[in-house]
């Protein structure tokens, strides 16, 4: 079976090299966009969009072709905290989340082409992250590391800003960016065993 990644994240490879995944990585290069305003609904939606433009044109392969698209997002209550435009921004989403308990969402987008069948199944995985308080000077520290701007909500929970996460209430791995349990409980449902992903 081919697995295709339809993401750019450096960090969801890393999840499923951990795992024992073979695949390649082919990441959607159009708009991140969505209608939808709620958290699940929208990453479910972005991750559909990266999947669908990741498996364009290779219907009819004679092999078996597993495409596995995903979005995360933080979300305060119900706003949507994407990545930080600049600094400012990285600063009010950091001022917003800390000393507070927020959620992480990501979707799952899992496309299956067998020659000309496909079967699709969509999913999200929510994570309740709380922070400890951050002072200003730390707050400021955090953004001069650059880490909080290709990540979600303006911090990521793997690097510096691991010193400031007081309770994970969920998987980390969700929170990272791919619920890789939660992939496979869902290919499982697929017919999908770890012998078909890990040749």
């Amino acid at each position: 079976m081919k697995i295709i990644l339809a993401s750019k994240s450096p960090r969801r490879r890393v999840l499923l090299e951990q795992i024992g995944m073979k695949f390649e990585v082919a990441p959607a290069q159009g708009e991140e966009e969505t209608r939808f305003v709620r958290p699940w609904e929208a990453v479910m939606d972005l991750a559909a969009q990266k999947a669908r433009e990741a498996a364009t044109g290779r219907d009819g392969l004679e092999e078996t072709v597993l495409v596995i698209g995903a979005d995360t997002v933080v979300a305060l209550g119900d706003e949507i905290l994407g990545k930080p435009k600049d600094e400012e921004d990285a600063y009010r989403m950091l001022s917003l989340l800390q000393g507070t308990s927020h959620k992480v969402y990501t979707g799952v987008s899992l496309l299956l082409l067998e020659g000309e069948f496909l079967k699709s199944h969509i999913f999200y995985r929510e994570t309740e992250v709380v922070m400890h308080p951050m002072s200003e000077e730390e707050r400021r520290w955090y953004i001069g590391t650059g880490e909080p701007f290709d990540k979600a909500g303006g911090y990521g929970i793997q690097g510096r800003c691991a010193v400031f996460i007081q309770e994970i209430r969920g998987d980390y791995n969700n929170v990272v960016g791919l619920p890789v349990a939660g992939i496979y409980q869902e290919l499982k449902k697929l017919g999908i065993e770890m012998d078909d992903l890990c040749e």
